[in-house]
């Protein structure tokens, strides 16, 4: 099975409610004629729904949101459930970004429950992972990214596989201007999908796209892309700018 080609912009905490309707109308225009290339913008929640109208009527471009709680319902202010952010128009939302792990302290057994959250309500899941600048200098990148890996995904249902997406995301090379080389990403990417392959089967990860997250560009998607298991690109800050996000569509 061929797997998708994906470009996915995290706009984080970024745009007033004009500039992203702006941003969001470019892409739509500039990426037309892009054929085969999967879009997903994740702009801020109170966004989703506009946004989602926007691109309603377009092939292969979706909204997803950063974030859901772990909760379904209930007594939670501030918190935004899976429901609700499919209810407004959304197809997919992030679960464990890195920025998520570290300034809102989320555990594994917290990102289990969102994405038990958000497959009750037929979002489809990138899952985010990826270690720390100390964590690669000694020699522990593949531990830990092994272990962000497993104990997370046991728990996710084989069944629901052919929707997961996930996203490698060396912290050390998100809003740094570091890139890790297409060599790094793609010894690590390969790795990823061995361990997905041990997670559910060697058929399932190999159907599995994998995105890279770390300061992907304008200027060297193109590279990245060429390497065998990246199969696309998280993009952060390029994102804002319609016509880099569109180069980067166009680097496969």
């Amino acid at each position: 099975m061929k797997r998708k080609k994906i470009v996915a912009g995290n706009w984080k905490m970024n745009l007033s409610w004009v500039e992203a309707f702006d941003l969001a109308t470019s892409i739509k225009e500039k990426s037309e004629g892009v054929a085969g290339i999967q879009k997903i913008i994740f702009p801020p929640l109170p966004y989703l729904q506009m946004l989602s109208v926007i691109v309603e009527d377009e092939a292969d471009f979706f909204v997803g949101a950063q974030n859901c709680s772990e909760h379904e319902k209930g007594a939670y202010t501030g918190e935004v459930s899976a429901e609700m952010i499919e209810s407004a128009g959304a197809s997919f939302v992030l679960v464990g970004h890195s920025e998520r792990r570290m300034y809102f302290s989320e555990t594994n057994e917290q990102l289990i429950q969102k994405i038990n959250q958000a497959l009750k309500s037929d979002l489809k899941i990138i899952f985010c992972f990826g270690e720390h600048l100390n964590e690669r200098n000694n020699n522990l990148h593949f531990e830990t990214v092994k272990q962000q890996l497993v104990e997370v995904l046991k728990h996710y249902p084989k069944e629901k596989t052919n929707e997961l997406l996930i996203a490698y995301e060396p912290v050390w090379a998100i809003g740094t201007g570091e890139t890790a080389t297409p060599a790094q990403a793609q010894e690590m990417h390969a790795f990823v999908r061995k361990t997905l392959s041990e997670i559910f089967s060697n058929e399932i990860a190999q159907t599995i796209s994998i995105l890279y997250g770390g300061s992907c560009n304008a200027q060297n998607a193109k590279e990245l892309f060429s390497c065998e298991d990246v199969d696309g690109g998280l993009i952060g800050g390029a994102s804002l700018k319609a016509e880099d996000f569109c180069i980067i569509m166009n680097s496969f």
